[in-house]
Parts: C-alpha cells; structure tokens; sequence
C-alpha cells in the first residue's frame, strides 16, 4: 500500500493515503464510526463518496487515524498548493468533515500538520465537528423534510403550515395532467440519457441566472454519472423523474444513505413552469421516499422559496478555514477571506442581496444572446 506518510501524534498514529489505497478494514472502521457518530446518515460522509471524488480529483487524500492497532478516524481532504486543503469534492460535497470514534480528540492544528496542510477549506461543515466547528466563519441553516412519521402525517403538517402551497401544487399536478398528457413519476430512474436531460437544464439554469454552470467542469460531470452508478446500503445515487406523456418535464440527482436523501441537482423543462413541477417532483420524492425507508430529505444550504414552502426543520451547516501558524496559512488567508467577507455582506443585507440576483440574472440574459 503506497502510503504518504505516517506520523506520530499523541498516541495516535496518521497515515495520508490516496483513497484509492483504502483496504476493506478501514472502508469497514469509516462505515462503523458513522454508524456510531449519532449525526443524520448524510451520504456524503460515507467512504464512497470519497472513493469517488478520489477517481476524478487526483488530489484526493484521505488521513487516517489509528489507535490501539484499530482505525480510529478519517478525514478526506483535497490537497493543494501550498498546503491549501479544501473539503473532500469542494463545490459539489453538501456534508464535511472528519469522522472520529467518540471521545477521541485532537487539535486541528496537529491534524493539519499530520497532512502537510497549512489550511483546510470547508463550506458545508457537518454540525458537531468539534475539530473545526470552533475556526467556522458562518453558519447556515440547511432546510429538511422530516418523513420519519410517513408522507401522510407529511402532507397533514404542510396543510396546517403552507395550506396554499400544498393545495396549488397539487391543483397544477392535476391540471398538468389534463392538459399536457399522464403524468408519471419514477424515483429511482436508471436511464443514462434522463440524467443527461436533467444535466442539460442544470446548465442552462445556471446560465439564465447567471451563476457558474457546474457542469462546464468535465471532473463535476464525470463524478455525478460515476455516482448514478454507484450502489451501496450507505451512498447510492437516486436519479428522480416526473415525466407527462413520457417525456421528462422535472428531475432531480441526489444521494441517499438508508435514511438520508441529500438532495443535489434538482432542475425542470423552463417549457412547463407554469405547473410548478418542480415543486410536484419534490412532494412525490417526499412519498417514495418515506415508503422506502427514508426518514429524512436534505434540501441543502441557501435560501430559497420552495425550500421554505416545503421543509419541516433544519439542519446546521458552517463555512470557513481550519489554519495552522505559518506563512501558507497567511497567503491562504489573504486569497480567500476578503472575497468571503464580501459574500457574507451582500447576504446579511436582504437589498443588496436582492440586487445581486438581479444583476446575476441580467448577466445570465447577456450570456445567452
């Protein structure tokens, strides 16, 4: 097994390898401590996340941690110039961080020097990360839909809260159904070409709002169609479609774990907006999911209406840097924080907010033409 490095550290031993170099007792070790951890079963924090992320990022590290000869921990990372570490897929990974066994403990500052890193980049850093939580810069709330009781207990708490969003959507489902032709939904489509339609909107949508098309990025691409693929009790990827009259008009590619669906990419043919079905492909995930099992949905970070229109509660998510003294972790600094900060004022003044979006948009409309 072609390790980084192996350090020392306080009765611990660090081993840095490429996820790849992972052997089936420590893929076993990382699936048991989350099992452990007590936090949501979110996917993105299984192995094979990680395993994925590591055949499209050559990059890709993971640090792992023994104690007493068992392993006692992992901590997936991106390893950049510099000592510049990012969050294992930063940019696409909704859940991050490490994993330890409990009551296991050690300073940031020695795990970052363990992995040669002067910084670690987080976005979306799992609540409880008592490693890093104390160096986040913001926290953000991650709305869910909590379908642990069934979709009809579901549907009767939307009607006490959002009783005129649950009675339109569902007036547009049927209207929809007159109009254009049946409508069908499948929750797990396997068809290549589906989530090759729904990439397709992804993009456009992306550039009619003016903001960067993920999928212009080929390792983006490639990770999403090797992860509708992948099957595993604990990291599968579900690709969800409503179709009328077979033809896709809404869909989503998310991850789900036994009990957690991370929802990722949702998008819709702009051709049909006047349904909604969007929000129509979202109550019917709410359905299957909870006859599959599902105990809850992850809507991700950021604000948005139908989010607000269709989440029970919320999760916390938290951004910043994790940094060890020393003059990478101030470049790191000076590339990084005031563009933060910037981004954190716009957001926390609802106007320039709101003016940000316009111009995104008008932009969006510009690169169109």
């Amino acid at each position: 097994m072609g390790h980084d490095r192996g350090v020392e550290l306080s009765g611990l031993r660090i081993r840095v390898v490429k996820p790849d170099e992972l052997d089936e007792t420590e893929i076993d070790a990382w699936r048991a401590l989350r099992t452990k951890s007590g936090s949501p079963a979110n996917p993105f924090m299984e192995p094979e996340f990680t395993l994925a992320v590591g055949r499209v990022r050559p990059a890709a590290r993971v640090a792992v941690l023994w104690e007493d000869g068992e392993p006692a921990g992992f901590f997936p990372f991106e390893r950049g110039p510099l000592g510049h570490g990012r969050a294992i897929g930063l940019g696409v990974s909704d859940s991050q961080g490490a994993l330890l066994r409990p009551g296991l403990t050690i300073a940031s500052r020695e795990l970052l020097s363990a992995c040669a890193l002067s910084a670690w980049e987080f976005d979306n850093l799992e609540a409880g990360q008592g490693v890093f939580q104390p160096e986040a810069a913001e926290e953000f709330a991650s709305p869910v839909i909590d379908v642990g009781a069934g979709y009809a207990a579901y549907e009767q708490l939307l009607r006490a809260q959002s009783p005129k969003f649950l009675k339109t959507t569902l007036a547009k489902e049927r209207r929809l159904g007159r109009q254009a032709g049946e409508v069908r939904f499948v929750f797990d489509e396997r068809d290549p070409g589906a989530l090759r339609t729904l990439m397709e909107w992804k993009s456009a949508q992306y550039r009619r709002t003016g903001r960067r098309d993920r999928f212009a990025k080929e390792w983006i691409n490639t990770l999403v169609r090797q992860l509708h693929e992948t099957r595993t009790p604990g990291c599968s990827g579900v690709l969800s479609v409503l179709y009328v009259a077979d033809r896709p008009v809404a869909a989503h590619f998310g991850l789900r774990s036994r009990t957690v669906l991370s929802c990722w990419f949702p998008a819709y043919d702009p051709q049909f907006a006047k349904y909604s079905p969007g929000l129509i492909l979202h109550l019917r995930m709410a359905e299957s999911a909870a006859a599959d099992g599902i105990g809850l949905l992850d809507l991700g970070r950021g604000p948005s209406e139908y989010k607000d229109s269709l989440k029970t509660g919320e999760l916390r998510v938290f951004e910043g840097a994790s940094t060890r003294p020393g003059a990478g972790a101030a470049l790191y600094w000076l590339s990084r924080e005031p563009s933060r900060q910037a981004h954190s004022f716009v957001r926390n003044r609802p106007r320039l907010a709101g003016y940000a979006q316009r111009i995104l948009k008008q932009v969006g409309r510009l690169r169109g033409h």
